[in-house]
């Protein structure tokens, strides 16, 4: 295969492992400028030019775009992915993860625990947002950090105020998180690669420090995680639609809670502490998805009017509740259970006898009809608290519903 990795650092450890590795493979391998493309947006006819000259040809392409280029960057990568060049990480998946908020908010809708969050913009709400999280300590981020900076420990309500002063003046955005104490200065890191864990270390901060980032003189040591902390890495990866991702959580008591999806993970760490060759299972897993690669199941099988793609949850007064798949009547009313999703684990084309339980979700295609009476009636959300008007509780209650109270 022709491959061509996107870096601005081609003598970076990461880069130059996967140069080697995709040379004893036997592929053709190029590390490429991201900022040395110019994106030509014709009708019919999308192309780009590296260095001046058209660029065709290539099989497959391995983003590692870093902070500073991310807007380019996928602008890059969307462009390629136009030409029909497969990519280890799509343009929406690299922006979806880069931006913190926004990961945190697509996780929030599956069953991934991460910390409590809140994000405000009026410095003068400091102290109800810590109050919702839990109170202080609190964990102020910038949106778009990495490595570390702008991560910031606030002792009280008055430092996070000051802090969130400052950083506005900057024309930062920030998120205000819970301080999971009993992971101070520890967490982990697992190297989610074609849905596995490959390798996994714990970093741990140096002194007082309390952010165990290596760039911030964090030392790390290889981590053995149990399958229900790797199942919450590769379901987090697989959320923000990542072959590849280093999916970074804390050990708090009540369970692993993911803190960020990096979808450009270093590897000199992970390969150090596990001694895994972690470039070549990249390398691998791009193989096979050039082989075999990713079709958008929905768009493909909505054919014929009236058909189409439905994930339908299983509630306990659902008909189908308790029922087996291949005597739930489903087939006869043309409906094909194509998978289902049970908390963390998906059960792929499930067979007659497998049972359909209370809190599944059904992923179906069929009679879409058939289909939208099978869905169950949306109940009405709660009424905020009396207790705090609209004008003081608007973002707050907002949380409050998505979490569940």
């Amino acid at each position: 295969m022709k491959i061509g990795i996107l870096s601005r650092g081609p003598k970076l450890y990461s880069t130059q492992r996967l140069v080697e590795a995709a040379g004893r493979r036997g592929h053709d391998v190029r590390v490429m400028d991201t900022l040395a493309f110019s994106i030509v947006v014709e009708a019919d006819a999308p192309g780009l030019l590296y260095e001046g000259e058209p660029v065709g040809g290539w099989d497959a392409i391995v983003p590692r775009i870093g902070a500073s280029v991310t807007l380019f960057g996928c602008a890059v990568v969307r462009q390629f992915e136009q030409m029909g060049v497969f990519t280890l990480a799509s343009a929406h998946a690299i922006g979806v993860a880069r931006d913190k908020l926004r990961s945190i908010q697509v996780l929030s809708r599956h069953t991934v625990g991460f910390p409590p969050t809140v994000f405000l913009n009026d410095p003068s709400r400091v102290e109800e947002a810590v109050a919702e999280i839990g109170g202080p300590p609190a964990v102020i981020k910038v949106l778009e950090g990495t490595q570390g900076v702008g991560v910031i420990l606030c002792e009280t309500v008055k430092n996070a105020e000051a802090i969130l002063e400052t950083l506005q003046l900057a024309r930062q955005h920030v998120i205000i998180q819970k301080f999971v104490a009993e992971s101070r200065g520890r967490d982990l890191r697992a190297f989610v690669v074609g849905g596995r864990v490959v390798a996994a270390m714990r970093r741990v901060a140096q002194g007082d420090e309390f952010r165990a980032n290596v760039h911030r003189g964090g030392r790390v040591e290889k981590a053995e995680l149990s399958p229900e902390v790797a199942a919450v890495a590769i379901r987090a990866a697989q959320i923000m639609g990542l072959h590849v991702a280093g999916v970074d959580m804390l050990e708090a008591s009540d369970g692993p809670k993911v803190i960020e999806v990096n979808s450009s993970p270093g590897l000199e760490g992970i390969e150090e502490a596990t001694g895994v060759d972690v470039a070549d299972a990249v390398i691998a897993h791009l193989e096979e998805q050039v082989l075999f690669p990713e079709v958008d199941v929905r768009q493909r099988l909505t054919l014929k009017s009236g058909y189409g793609v439905a994930e339908i949850p299983i509630d306990r007064e659902s008909p189908l509740a308790h029922a087996r798949v291949g005597w739930s009547g489903l087939r006869e009313r043309e409906v094909a259970v194509l998978s289902i999703q049970r908390g963390s684990i998906t059960i792929p084309n499930p067979g007659d006898d497998r049972e359909i339980l209370p809190g599944d979700t059904l992923l179906c295609f069929g009679k879409l009809l058939t289909m939208r009476a099978m869905i169950p009636v949306q109940r009405a959300r709660p009424a905020p608290r009396p207790s705090r008007t609209r004008s003081q509780g608007d973002g707050i209650d907002e949380i409050k519903e998505r979490r569940g109270g």
